[in-house]
């Protein structure tokens, strides 16, 4: 099969033959349809996930797949079940990590990878489908959509009025935008640096675009700020702009041995206190988030073609990552 590999750190991805072996216990087969790119990815490929010494490996975390095999003891999943692929750990085994054969070496690879025509995937990493559901949706399923929805419904306590900021608004954080619509907060206020992405936000659901490129003015008193650039400074920022009751989520994550500064930190304190917390994939439970999602796509409440902006194929990977770096993209997808 035909898989992008990370050889070198800062490296493209090398697209080249690698060989399945025999399923352990608790794990499952996939043949990949779809998947889609995530920010964290590009902080893999620069090597601050820690994963450096595992190199070389596969990629992809989010993905939409048909079960062709199943190992031992997997009693969840069966061949021939459409399956959102996500990083959140579901029900299911905890399998051992698959092993594949790149140029006659075994090499280790994650519990789910997506970036190929096939995958070795742990049992509680897939989670089960109407086989109507549409590729796109389910790959959004495996991080960018149900990171943000479960942000907004699981973690900030959102109250219905209750002012929202975005900052960064790629495939998750017009999902964000989105979610906060629904939940019926006021104002949402969308912060990026790429006027594409202007009318994109604003077509979530955003009740206002701030260009930071060309645009100053940002406003101060936010109930909920959620930034999903990782960077230091721009979550410094945002940080002296919550509310007396302010509540600032972080998604995206900062560079390995970057401080983060919390100017006039005493004004935490105020109100009924300030509070800054990270995100872990918006503590979604796949099993039960998942079908709650789908059902709300299906009702019309979702809307993922305003999140998907560029599809590519698995030979022409780095190009998509090239755009992903840009900043001018939302959700891009990788087609098998």
């Amino acid at each position: 099969m035909k898989a992008a590999i990370l050889e070198e750190i800062n490296g493209p991805l090398a697209i080249k033959e690698v060989e399945l072996t025999s399923l352990k216990p608790g794990q499952v087969l996939v043949k990949i349809l779809v998947s889609g790119l995530c920010g964290a990815q590009l902080h893999e490929i620069r090597g601050h996930k820690g994963n450096a010494k595992f190199l070389p490996h596969l990629m992809g975390h989010e993905g939409c797949g048909i079960v062709q095999e199943v190992g031992t003891g997997v009693m969840t999943v069966a061949p021939g079940d459409k399956v959102v692929m996500h990083w959140r750990p579901g029900t299911g085994m905890e399998a051992p990590f698959p092993e594949y054969i790149l140029n006659g070496k075994k090499i280790s690879s994650g519990k789910v990878t997506t970036l190929s025509e096939y995958s070795i995937v742990s049992e509680n990493r897939v989670t089960t489908v109407p086989a109507d559901t549409p590729n796109n949706l389910c790959a959004l399923l495996g991080c960018g959509l149900t990171t943000a929805l479960g942000i907004i419904d699981n973690e900030i306590d959102l109250k219905m009025g209750e002012s929202v900021m975005v900052i960064g608004c790629g495939g998750v954080g017009l999902n964000l935008i989105q979610g906060a619509k629904m939940k019926s907060a006021f104002p949402i206020v969308a912060i990026d640096q790429s006027e594409y992405k202007r009318q994109k936000a604003l077509d979530a659901g955003a009740s206002l675009f701030i260009n930071t490129a060309t645009e100053e003015s940002q406003p101060n008193e936010i109930d909920v700020i959620i930034d999903t650039t990782g960077n230091v400074n721009v979550i410094a920022d945002a940080i002296g702009r919550l509310s007396k009751n302010g509540r600032m989520i972080l998604v995206g994550q900062p560079s390995p041995n970057e401080e983060l500064t919390i100017p006039n930190g005493i004004t935490l304190f105020g109100g009924s206190g300030k509070s800054i917390k990270a995100s872990q994939g918006g503590r979604t439970e796949p099993a039960m988030d998942i079908p709650r999602y789908i059902k709300m796509y299906r009702a019309g409440i979702l809307d993922i073609d305003k999140i998907v902006t560029h599809t590519f194929s698995l030979e022409d990977v780095n190009e998509a990552f090239d755009l992903l770096k840009t900043g001018t993209a939302g959700r891009i997808m990788v087609k098998m």
